[in-house]
């Protein structure tokens, strides 16, 4: 029984490599399509990635730097974009030179609608906004109102006509936007 044992393997090794390697010439020349279509997305990839060398290379930002901000009160201003806020500027711009921007921004209660509530866009090329503390009541075009809540999160694309509704009088809120320098149009309701 030990050499039948014996036998049997190298049979059952030469059928695996015979599956492995082809079986004949057909497989061989479905093999030679396949590495063909590998070798022209390869080069596909590799001219694409070229062209874009120079392009990125033209546009070389300076080095971006390490931007460390720990919570201070006394760094909340009221030197940003609206009279009812409070910003914690936490760096990013200065680090990244420009690229983006990011802050805490308090809105001070009670909303007053006549102020906040004005219809406007910002001419960026990513915006970003996370709910820290308290709600806000959003209206954004395509979307409708909505109430974002601690914990909520939400994108504005570039130039999507918004507006601030309402919100709680302890609302915090983290903002990211690209890049740092940018023109809000406020717009006819």
């Amino acid at each position: 029984m030990a050499k039948q044992k014996a036998a049997s393997r190298p049979a059952a090794k030469t059928a695996v490599k015979k599956k492995w390697t082809g079986l004949g010439a057909g497989a061989k020349k479905s093999s030679a399509k396949s590495s063909a279509r590998k070798t022209i997305k390869s080069k596909g990839r590799v001219s694409a990635a070229k062209k874009s060398a120079p392009k990125a290379a033209s546009k070389a930002r300076p080095k971006q730097r390490v931007a460390i901000s720990h919570h201070r009160e006394e760094d909340f201003k009221a030197d940003g974009l609206r009279a009812y806020a409070k910003y914690r500027d936490l760096g990013i711009a200065a680090a990244s030179h420009g690229l983006a921007q990011a802050h805490v921004i308090r809105l001070q209660g009670p909303c007053n609608p006549d102020e906040v509530s004005k219809l406007h866009f910002h001419d960026v090329d990513f915006q970003m906004v996370y709910v820290l503390k308290g709600w806000v009541k959003t209206y954004m075009e395509g979307e409708g109102e909505t109430l974002m809540k601690e914990g909520s999160a939400w994108t504005q694309p570039p130039r999507i006509r918004h507006m601030i509704l309402d919100y709680s009088d302890d609302v915090e809120l983290l903002e990211v936007i690209l890049p740092a320098e940018f023109k809000t149009v406020e717009l006819k309701a």
